[in-house]
């Protein structure tokens, strides 16, 4: 009934929602007329098409920090052209110093926090509330990602584009073709939300042609005109798909080998609605999980990496629960907690309860916007897995866009792939938005309700949260919010990793930007959370103080904090075991205070990192952590990166010393082919993993991969690691765009 009521509901907004948003007030608003071309430029890094000299230049960009508004250290020119096919941008970076700009990534995909970088944020439909994010360096890497609640996006997202950059004595330069098959628009809107911006790394300097509060996001925006006649083709994506696979488990002495193909079809049934269908999923080239030290007893986050699932996830997203939504400052607040009563996670589908991959059989995505609404719904046919059944699930999410930039929305789910029990869910929820208070201030809140439909239980299962925040980059910042989940509360689509709870938050800080030669700005503030049982008497306290935060112009930071945290422990866990001991947390009330202090280097070094040494008590004993994670950036052809997480502990139960090594080489023959190799081990599961990945990428939309998975084990816990399970696998899908 739940899925036939969300059908309904889907159904009845197609046939009213016609008229578009409006698209708010563009007046005073910077804009560029957008030159139709009928011959496009080159795609080669250059700018000496002859075709840039018609289209219009924009210069006037500011900085966004260190001094907003104020003038760049260096000058850049962006030209815009536009045919049938693509949106074409041209850029001009000069740079004095041509020889210190950061382009360390080689990689296509790979973020470029650590590059001087071209970001490049469209808005087709001018709403100020969504977006798609380009990003370029030096090097052409192609970096793209799908804004998510505005001032976060999903950096996992891709679409099929061109780009190509290029050095000289006076800068570097880029130019990008973004063909209009790869975004959702309205034709019958021609002028598009539309922003750039540039970062020079070693000068901590970011620049915007637009921005507010020292940002610059889809509500941040300028305006591109002047866009008719494009063509979206067919809107039609076929992606077919062959992986071979071998797999072999030395424990149970067992070998299989399979080859599988899949299908991936994509198919714009209006210009901004989109249909997606995928038989017989293949996740086998997806990256692997990094691991994680549990030092709690509740359950740890994994996010999600598969791209059929982050193709328009935007949509799914409610009440923004989630590390990258609301709160998301607080640092008081781990990140299970900021994800806790999330009603959909797509890692509920196609893994099991212990992370087993589970065939996919099929399933079916409906998504985007018709006017004011904006559509996500999911079907999937989930195979049967040990003594779990074979399972149908939905998911379906509708918002309607109100005021000048707020949205409402419902989310129901149907299905449980990890039992064979009816599960569903529904929920409301309601985001209030206002980013142009004088002074260029925020203010946000949300609010939301949501009821679980678990088979054989009643009552005590429903969740709400309610929060307001200031979130500016300047200034005076804050938070207040509280999140509510009864017992029984059962998404089992989503996400919980603690029931029959209260969660309260709160932040209060400052940031400086002090425009001197050193020194950029400097943070302090205090982060708290309480988390209380709904039948009285507490379960977490943090309280975190944020003394000091100090960031240098070249991206160097030290921050000094205080972490006084009460645990009411209601039941004996296990924090640490191995082949001959236990150590337990025993019931009672702990009281701790710990102490830390973190230096980091800007990541545009030869040599970067960070590191942190925190100390002090730990429930009714004694933690020494050490945390570090160091980058060699030997070439724009090879980097090496060491992660390191040390912990010792002592308790009266027990003393013990856990460890986390991860070491990542990347060796990038172009940015199209590279070979990363990741090495991983913890001494909790005495597993050495090996996870070796060559990725081909010919041209967007089309690739090919080598993986290599390895686990070795020291089962006995004596120093000597044995092969465990061995897994190869060769996969290549090429996209036929129509």
């Amino acid at each position: 009934m739940r899925r036939l009521a969300a059908v309904a509901l889907l159904t009845g907004l197609w046939a009213t929602a016609h008229a578009e948003d409006p698209a708010g007030d563009d007046a005073g608003r910077k804009s560029v007329r957008v030159v139709r071309t009928s011959t496009p430029p080159t795609i080669d890094g250059r700018l000496d098409d002859a075709v840039w000299q018609d289209a219009e230049v924009i210069t006037d960009i500011n900085q966004v920090r260190p001094a907003e508004g104020a003038e760049p250290s260096e000058p850049t020119e962006v030209y815009v052209l536009y045919d049938d096919d693509a949106f074409y941008i041209g850029a001009r970076m000069f740079d004095s110093e041509p020889q210190r700009i950061a382009a360390p990534t080689m990689r296509h995909g790979q973020g470029l926090g650590s590059d001087d970088r071209l970001v490049v944020i469209f808005d087709p439909f001018n709403t100020g509330r969504s977006g798609y994010r380009f990003e370029t360096n030096a090097n052409g890497v192609r970096h793209d990602a799908l804004y998510q609640n505005i001032a976060s996006f999903e950096a996992a997202w891709s679409v099929i584009w061109e780009v190509a950059a290029s050095i000289d004595e006076q800068g570097w330069f880029a130019e990008l073709a973004i063909p209009f098959k790869s975004l959702p628009f309205d034709p019958n809107i021609d002028t598009w939300g539309f922003n750039f911006g540039r970062g020079i790394r070693r000068r901590g300097e970011e620049m915007a042609w637009v921005s507010r509060n020292r940002s610059y996001n889809p509500s941040i925006l300028g305006l591109a005109s002047g866009l008719q006649g494009m063509d979206q083709g067919a809107g039609l994506d076929i992606v077919p798909s062959v992986s071979a696979n071998n797999r072999k488990d030395f424990i149970h002495s067992a070998t299989d080998s399979n080859l599988d193909p899949s299908l991936d079809v994509f198919y714009r049934l209006t210009p901004s609605l989109n249909a997606s269908l995928t038989i017989n999923t293949d996740f086998s080239a997806t990256e692997v999980d990094d691991r994680q030290v549990n030092l709690t007893r509740f359950g740890l986050f994994f996010p999600e990496k598969r791209d059929f699932f982050l193709n328009d996830s935007d949509l799914f997203e409610f009440g923004r629960i989630s590390r990258e939504g609301f709160n998301e400052e607080n640092e008081a607040s781990s990140g299970p907690s900021l994800e806790n009563a999330r009603p959909f996670f797509s890692r509920r589908l196609g893994l099991s309860r212990t992370g087993a991959p589970v065939d996919l059989n099929y399933g079916g995505k409906l998504s985007g916007r018709i006017g004011r609404w904006n559509i996500g719904t999911l079907a999937i046919r989930q195979d049967e897995f040990e003594d779990t059944a074979a399972s149908d699930v939905f998911v379906g999410r509708v918002t309607a866009n109100v005021l000048a930039e707020s949205a409402i929305g419902v989310i129901v789910t149907d299905g449980d792939p990890n039992s064979n029990l009816d599960n569903g869910l529904t929920g409301v929820d309601f985001r209030y938005l206002n980013s142009r208070l004088p002074g260029g201030r925020v203010l946000e809140a949300d609010a939301w309700f949501q009821q679980s439909d678990t088979q054989g239980i009643d009552g005590e299962d429903t969740a709400f949260g309610i929060g307001v925040q200031m979130p500016n980059n300047s200034g005076l910042r804050g938070s207040l919010g509280i999140k509510q989940i009864e017992a029984n509360f059962n998404p089992a689509l989503g996400f919980v990793n603690r029931t029959d709870v209260r969660d309260t938050t709160a932040t209060l800080g400052y940031t400086r930007y002090t425009g001197g030669e050193l020194l950029q700005s400097f943070y302090s503030g205090i982060d708290a959370q309480r988390i209380e049982l709904l039948d009285g008497g507490l379960q977490t306290e943090v309280f975190l103080a944020r003394l000091i935060e100090l960031e240098s112009n070249s991206r160097d930071d030290l921050e000094v904090r205080y972490i006084a945290t009460r645990e009411a422990v209601a039941e004996p866990f296990t924090i640490y075991e191995d082949r001959t001991r236990e150590v337990l947390i025993s019931p009672g009330h702990y009281s701790f205070n710990e102490s830390m202090v973190g230096v980091s280097t800007g990541r545009q070094r030869t040599f970067s990192g960070e590191i942190n040494y925190q100390w002090g008590d730990f429930f009714d004993g004694k933690r020494t952590n050490i945390s570090g994670d160091f980058r060699w950036n030997a070439s724009r052809l090879f980097r090496l990166r060491l992660g390191y997480d040390w912990n010792d502990i002592e308790l009266p139960g027990g003393s013990f010393v856990s460890r986390l090594v991860r070491l990542t080489t990347e060796l990038t023959f172009s940015p199209t082919l590279s070979w990363v190799t990741l090495l991983q081990y913890d001494n909790d599961s005495e597993i050495l993993g090996v996870n070796s990945r060559l990725h081909w990428i010919p041209t967007a939309g089309r690739e090919g991969f080598i993986v290599i998975n390895h686990d070795l084990q020291d089962i006995d816990k004596d120093n000597r690691f044995n092969s465990a399970l061995a897994d190869t696998t060769i996969k290549f899908n090429y996209t036929f765009r129509y």
